[in-house]
């Protein structure tokens, strides 16, 4: 299975291979890129990527190509790097790389998920470091609150030598799929929050868009993006850089 969308299997390879997997094999091509930016420059930012449901031998969702897992066995290989922290704050549960992660000691994963939607995968809720579910409806100052606490267990149990931050916007107020009531104002605050906790420790960090499924998301990532420019946690001048 490449990916669960049963339409796709009606088209011709050649129309699937252009306006499908073509496009995505791009955004994985722009993770690798930023893991490799990241461990030079402090930072890097993916607008795309963060293909978390899919693991090293079936696509997943909407995901076709694990970018996530491809990235850290990037790090690995050619970047000396030998902790990695996961970060995924996709209203999903990213069961792709914890499939792909399981009981390896040098990945951290700390995912924040609604447990009440896709995709109930119970496995690989095992190989979750340290899992912190949130039910649908959950508000802004909640989801905040579970965060704050959740970065001060993780700097306690891990010591990375980068982060992988999945940060998607689907735990928007409206997302249809997400089924959280995060304001706009608080995804902006939760990703200065995760960029502060990478900072405050001079961790590198990726961060990766993800999933986000309302036509307001892209606003919301600029504007959160500017936020951390603004906040000097990103800096966009000769010495730094996004992809």
């Amino acid at each position: 299975m490449i990916i669960e969308v049963p339409p796709v299997a009606l088209f011709p390879n050649c129309l699937v291979q252009q306006k499908v997997l073509g496009p995505f094999r791009n955004q994985v091509g722009g993770t690798i890129l930023a893991a490799k930016l990241a461990k030079e420059r402090g930072w890097a930012i993916n607008v795309g990527g963060g293909f978390h449901h899919c693991c090293g031998g079936k696509g997943g969702g909407f995901c076709a190509y694990a970018d996530i897992s491809l990235c850290i066995h990037f790090a690995f290989v050619r970047l000396n790097i030998s902790r990695v922290m996961i970060i995924d704050l996709d209203a999903h549960q990213g069961n792709g790389h914890e499939t792909d992660f399981a009981n390896d000691s040098r990945v951290y994963i700390l995912d924040i998920y609604n447990p009440g939607i896709y995709p109930f995968d119970y496995e690989a809720r095992r190989y979750i470091d340290q899992k912190v579910e949130v039910a649908s409806g959950t508000t802004t100052a909640e989801y905040l609150r579970k965060l704050d606490q959740a970065l001060e267990v993780a700097a306690h149990n891990f010591k990375p030598e980068l982060i992988v931050y999945n940060a998607g916007t689907d735990i928007l107020d409206g997302d249809p799929l997400g089924r959280l009531k995060i304001s706009p104002a608080g995804r902006t605050h939760r990703d200065e929050k995760v960029f502060k906790f990478a900072r405050e420790r001079n961790i590198p960090i990726v961060m990766l868009t993800s999933g986000g499924y309302m036509k307001s998301s892209a606003r919301v990532i600029a504007d959160s993006i500017t936020n951390l420019s603004n906040k000097s946690l990103i800096h966009t001048g000769r010495n730094r850089t996004s992809t």
